[in-house]
């Protein structure tokens, strides 16, 4: 067992020259503990390392509370878009998370595609969701 501040938490992985970085945070202006509810907000920055350009098509993310309790999340684009990075270049987005409990763990991948049509999954590493002072 091991007290975990309220600090951020990240991660990284790279998938056929696309680098995805999460930077997960507390956001304590959105949760209300007393009623069951931890929020977090997430920034994610996708660089396209590779040499081809790329198509980000869709989400999925796999979502884990503190009680191991999972959910699929899943549909186009992130934010609205469906960025496409030329090599080189990169896109940034925030998002957020209700969680019931005050800690978890997010995981994931997007769909890519190439000009050619070429399909693959970029993955999204694991981060931990913690909340201030959590217990886990």
């Amino acid at each position: 067992m091991s007290i975990v501040p309220a600090e951020s938490s990240s991660s990284e992985a790279e998938t056929r020259g696309i680098r995805v970085m999460v930077e997960a945070r507390f956001a304590p202006e959105y949760s209300h503990p007393h009623q069951g509810l931890w929020f977090f907000s997430y920034t994610v920055t996708l660089i396209n390392e590779g040499e081809q350009t790329a198509q980000l098509l869709r989400r999925h993310w796999v979502i884990t509370d503190g009680e191991g309790r999972t959910e699929d999340v899943e549909g186009p684009g992130v934010v609205g878009e469906t960025p496409t990075l030329e090599p080189g270049g990169s896109f940034q987005y925030t998002s957020g998370c209700p969680l019931p409990t005050p800690f978890g763990s997010m995981h994931g991948t997007y769909l890519m595609q190439t000009p050619a049509g070429e399909r693959f999954d970029a993955k999204i590493a694991s981060f931990v969701l913690s909340g201030p002072y959590t217990v886990n």
